[in-house]
């Protein structure tokens, strides 16, 4: 049997998910987030459940400390993106329009 992966996370990061081919289940808040988990629990298809960090620190406690008792799905974090301040990849962008145009670009 082959298990899946899904991810429990909030809808502004599940498009990069969904790009990337991976089961998205959207969850704007902790209570939201427990739901999925509960849900995907009783899935015996499902593998491991990655939760963003934000959501995942919302958990109940009783439902994390069940998850790690049950072995299967195995339930992780993952670092929630951050969206302050420029980076690197922004700075890369820049510096390739820099070249491509001529200037430099000043971003907002």
């Amino acid at each position: 049997m082959e298990l899946t992966v899904h991810i429990v996370c909030r809808p502004a990061v599940a498009p990069g998910f969904e790009l990337a081919g991976v089961a998205v289940d959207r969850a704007a808040d902790g209570d939201a987030a427990a739901d999925e988990v509960r849900r995907l629990a009783e899935d015996p298809a499902v593998g491991v459940v990655l939760v963003e960090e934000h959501l995942h620190r919302a958990l109940p406690e009783d439902l994390v400390s069940r998850m790690d008792r049950q072995g299967l799905p195995i339930v992780a974090s993952f670092p929630s993106p951050s969206w302050d301040g420029r980076s690197v990849a922004e700075d890369y962008v820049l510096e390739i329009l820099r070249q491509a145009v001529g200037y430099r670009v000043r971003p907002r």
